[in-house]
């Protein structure tokens, strides 16, 4: 085994066991944290994860080195540390992780959703971080999985190619090289804004659930999400919120693709209209809806996404009146203030940058940042 070969995978919900498992059965030396040791007992009482997959896919029993609730443990060994938990847990995580990281070590977040590799960043250098590490962001998780038991999981697809980005932009290519061995699918996503405003999620889930909230209270999600939930007015208010997201983008100098680009990439649908190319999408038929409003795709995708995505629209001169409504009707609805937990420049140290210092800074860096 190389340095390389070492991974740690923070987070052991659905995604963090398959990153885990699929991991140690091709060979690596894999260590796995969370934080509530009830959560991993049984799989450290056997000693690893069984994993399902598709047909060809990874399968079997895959042995782990460390099953652990302690951060120091957990990361100590570590070449590559694979952050697979929801973004809202993004920031606390960096605080646990800052006085044990050492030099050289790699971060991935998966995903970053926006702004995410420079929340963690900022995080780390305000906890007085010793250490010289890379943090990196996903613009999507690889896997579609899930948890079939407490020391089980299943991988119904990996992605043939996800854009990953490093802060700076200048490091991508040495952690593409670096998990390229275990992770080809991974390809240079430009710099970590350009993977966070190609950020779906934030047009695709709070505003369609919100429009939906009447539904999904009445028939705890018992309808097709994508299909039934996406009505021809439904989409309009999607189009917008797509358009604003583009035109923030574009103030940042970034070509951001538009969700109707986006179904044509990753799907190969086609369809006039949004509404028409998500019709057209198989793959969607047969997803419910969330069964309540409690649900990530409001207070993970408010705060973490859309919320940094109309900060950055009103710093750089770009309205966001739709993305602004959603956002305050998500508050209504959790009786909260998502501008107050959600990823405002002032919280990544970010406020003061002109476009062209922002460019710099993901791109090569800023000597006094």
């Amino acid at each position: 085994m190389t340095d390389t070969n070492r991974y740690t995978i923070i987070g052991a919900g659905n995604g963090g066991k398959a990153m885990a498992a699929h991991l140690a059965l091709e060979g690596v030396e894999v260590s796995l944290y969370n934080r509530t040791y009830s959560h991993i007992e049984i799989i450290a009482q056997r000693g690893g994860i069984d994993l399902e997959s598709y047909e060809g896919g990874p399968h079997g029993f895959a042995p782990l080195k460390t099953i652990t609730s302690d951060m120091e443990t957990a990361i100590k060994d570590a070449q590559v540390i694979m952050v697979v938990l929801p973004s809202s847990a993004h920031a606390e995580i960096a605080r646990q992780m800052a006085p044990f990281l050492k030099d050289g070590q790699v971060i991935v977040l998966h995903p970053g959703r926006t702004l995410g590799a420079i929340e963690f960043d900022y995080v780390l250098k305000k906890n007085n971080c010793p250490a010289n590490v890379i943090v990196s962001e996903a613009e999507t998780f690889i896997y579609a999985s899930r948890t079939d038991g407490p020391a089980q999981a299943r991988i119904f697809r990996i992605k043939e190619a996800v854009p990953l980005a490093a802060l700076p932009a200048v490091h991508t290519p040495e952690i593409l090289e670096k998990i390229h061995q275990v992770y080809p699918q991974y390809i240079d996503g430009v710099n970590v804004l350009q993977t966070g405003l190609n950020n779906m999620g934030a047009i695709f889930h709070p505003a369609l659930t919100i429009l939906n909230a009447g539904w999904i209270e009445a028939t705890h999600g018992d309808f097709e999400f994508y299909i039934d939930g996406v009505t021809p007015s439904v989409a309009k208010v999607l189009e917008v919120l797509d358009r604003e997201r583009v035109t923030v983008a574009s103030a940042l100098g970034i070509r951001a693709r538009t969700a109707l680009e986006w179904l044509d990439l990753a799907y190969n649908v086609r369809g006039d209209t949004l509404q028409e190319r998500i019709q057209n999408q198989s793959g969607y038929y047969g997803i419910k809806a969330p069964a309540t409003l409690n649900h990530r795709y409001i207070f993970e995708d408010v705060p973490m996404s859309l919320v940094p995505i109309a900060a950055l629209g009103e710093r750089y001169g770009v309205s966001t009146a739709g993305i602004n409504a959603v956002i305050r009707l998500a508050c209504i609805l959790h009786r909260t203030d998502y501008w107050r937990r959600g990823r405002t420049l002032d919280k990544l140290g970010i406020q003061s940058l002109s476009v062209n210092e922002l460019t710099q800074f993901v791109t090569s860096g800023l000597e006094d940042m």
